[in-house]
């Protein structure tokens, strides 16, 4: 499969881009979705703040106490601003609707990037995988992605576009006042957005090589424990020292062939903001699982952060 592929972002550049994992979770996985109305605004959260922060959404999954969204962004840069800018819109929905402060204050976002094919696959796959944990068929869980891929369901002759809603329409059905000329969105007769309409399903599909048979076995028998623990808790624990060079040292295997103790001062400036931005951690640990001073680490997470 083609992981880094040219795209025409939202705001008109072509560019290279590369696959991206973000999850939303409650307060000590609080509800974040109580009834339709609030699934209907997280799926239009997570396609406006794309246009927002010029991302591209390639899939999706929002359950009741948390959301998944896979995106092709052009740097970690854009991808965690997506990531940002999906907890705050739907916080300011949360707190309107329901007059509850602080849902999402303390809540940690990331941008995993999926590093290698396999791993864009799992997650591809374990997305619309939420809807058949939560006991729901995923060919009739309405939050998802899933039904844009390989054209299994032929969407509805009755839709609208969003780009020809008022002013007043964009607020109360799209709860933005964001200039939407120009965007290809399409509305359900229920106002409900349609997924093809803003999924990009061909990064999809040939991720699994055009083959809806491959896509649903993995959706079927991705492991979900494991992926979960990937994706929603190790980002965002912290690890003892002996596991973290566990963590580090597969990834230095994936990134580099080679194992911590050999990196080479280059290596292991490449992959410190990599570390810094996925994993639960400090630069004093950095420093002792990398083998840098702290001063050196610190440098370096700057430098990259003005970059």
């Amino acid at each position: 499969m083609r992981r880094i592929v040219y795209r025409i972002l939202p705001d008109g550049q072509n560019s290279l881009v590369q696959p991206f994992h973000v999850c939303l979770k409650g307060l000590e996985n609080a509800i974040l979705c109580k009834d339709d109305e609030d699934y209907d605004a997280m799926v239009k959260v997570i396609c406006v703040c794309s246009k927002r922060k010029n991302v591209i959404v390639i899939i999706y999954g929002a359950v009741s106490n948390h959301c998944h969204v896979a995106v092709l962004a052009k740097s970690q840069q854009n991808a965690d601003s997506y990531a940002k800018e999906i907890k705050r819109m739907y916080s300011m929905h949360f707190q309107k609707k329901y007059k509850v402060k602080g849902i999402l204050r303390r809540i940690e976002i990331k941008a995993i990037s999926l590093d290698t094919d396999q791993h864009v696959r799992n997650t591809l796959a374990y997305i619309p995988k939420n809807a058949m944990d939560n006991g729901s068929s995923v060919y009739e869980y309405l939050w998802t992605g899933f039904r844009a891929m390989f054209s299994g369901i032929s969407d509805p002759e009755d839709t609208r576009p969003v780009s020809q809603l008022s002013f007043r329409e964009k607020v109360s059905i799209m709860h933005t006042g964001d200039k939407l000329t120009g965007v290809d969105w399409l509305l359900d007769s229920q106002d409900h957005l349609l997924p093809s309409s803003f999924c990009d399903k061909e990064y999809l599909e040939q991720a699994f090589n055009h083959d809806a048979a491959f896509f649903l076995r993995l959706v079927g028998g991705v492991n979900s424990a494991q992926m979960k623990h990937e994706l929603e808790e190790k980002p965002y624990q912290m690890q003892s020292d002996s596991e973290y060079y566990k963590t580090v040292n597969e990834l230095c295997k994936k990134w580099f062939m080679t194992e911590i103790p050999d990196l080479s001062e280059a290596q292991k400036i490449r992959i410190l903001p990599y570390l810094f931005r996925t994993t639960k951690t400090t630069e004093r640990q950095l420093a002792r699982i990398i083998g840098m001073t702290p001063m050196r680490i610190s440098e370096v997470l700057q430098r990259n952060k003005l970059c």
